[in-house]
């Protein structure tokens, strides 16, 4: 099963809608060092279809940030208001934690009502959790504009499956995607809400008012440069803060970019995941392809999803 529940081949070959998507770029979180990326991502984007507009302080700067705090919230609340179809971050970083006591959660809430579909992932789990939090509202987790758009044809080019999966869900055609999960879970069948995204982002709303109190949902789950034993640790929190066991099941995305230890005498990611299910009754899951690399599918946080597990093959779909 590949990662993407779509046949199609090539990145510069989805079809292009009739009536050509809106598509804002804003800065909300880190700083854009360099223009270059973010034009190429506008005009790549423009290529998949969409009117892109980039934001008036996207390449905004303000020691590590895309201007200060002031002029970062001023865009979310502007694209908000613009209410584009489809309002995707250039990039994560850090930042949205900063704004999240000051954001106009409803205006947001009614961009989502008018048709906008916020994008993105890293940082903007900030964002797309607290929307979930306060209004219930949903967005979408996947790639970002200029990490996946905006990467030089030297350095990869636009990944072959991230580009049409994410076209296909911004056009409301995307229904499901299918992965290949570890052995043992043949014949899962379950349903809930898809919520989560970046582990550390996430774990730092826990106790806040921007945590979402979510039952019985299917969490979802990536990130980068944490070695497992920190990304372990913070599993363990969420499961001794009653979150793990208190959904349908967990779902791990890509967990890249960490370094082996000569401390860790066999110590890796497949330790840490034998320890989190040791622990907890809800089934974790491994291979969903979302998190800081190339390949990524385009996932509705929010909303209620269908997990289906055949032999390996595992099926999220909300197409129904």
């Amino acid at each position: 099963m590949t990662p993407m529940a779509t046949d199609r081949a090539a990145p510069d070959l989805p079809a292009v809608p009739a009536e050509r998507s809106s598509l804002q770029l804003f800065t909300p979180a880190g700083v854009l060092l360099r223009a270059a990326p973010l034009k190429l991502a506008a005009k790549r984007l423009k290529a998949l279809g969409f009117e892109v507009q980039i934001d008036a302080s996207a390449l905004a700067k303000q020691q590590r940030f895309a201007g200060d705090d002031d002029t970062r919230l001023a865009a979310l609340h502007r694209v908000a208001q613009a209410a584009p179809s489809v309002a995707l971050a250039t990039r994560g970083g850090y930042g949205l934690t900063r704004l999240l006591d000051r954001i106009d959660w409803p205006l947001l809430a009614r961009s989502v009502e008018r048709g906008t579909r916020w994008v993105g992932h890293s940082d903007l789990t900030a964002l797309q959790m607290g929307l979930l939090a306060h209004t219930g509202a949903t967005s979408w987790a996947g790639p970002l504009a200029c990490d996946d758009f905006g990467r030089s044809d030297a350095d990869g080019g636009v990944d072959d499956i991230t580009a049409p999966c994410f076209v296909e869900a911004m056009n409301g055609e995307l229904e499901a995607v299918g992965f290949r999960t570890d052995a043992g879970f043949d014949g899962l069948e379950t349903q809930g809400t898809l919520w989560g995204a970046n582990l550390t982002v996430l774990l730092s709303l826990l106790g806040t008012p921007h945590w979402p109190k979510v039952s019985g949902g299917i969490l979802m789950l990536e990130d980068v440069n944490e070695h497992p034993y920190r990304v372990e640790r913070m599993l363990l929190q969420l499961q001794q803060a009653g979150v793990l066991d208190a959904q349908r099941a967990v779902v791990l995305g890509d967990f890249s970019g960490w370094r082996k230890s000569p401390l860790d005498r066999g110590y890796d990611l497949k330790a840490m995941v034998a320890c989190i299910r040791s622990v907890t009754r809800t089934p974790v899951l491994t291979g969903l392809p979302f998190g800081h690399v190339p390949t990524k599918v385009t996932l509705p946080l929010g909303r209620e999803v269908e997990l289906v597990v055949q032999g390996r093959d595992a099926l999220i779909a909300w197409g129904h």
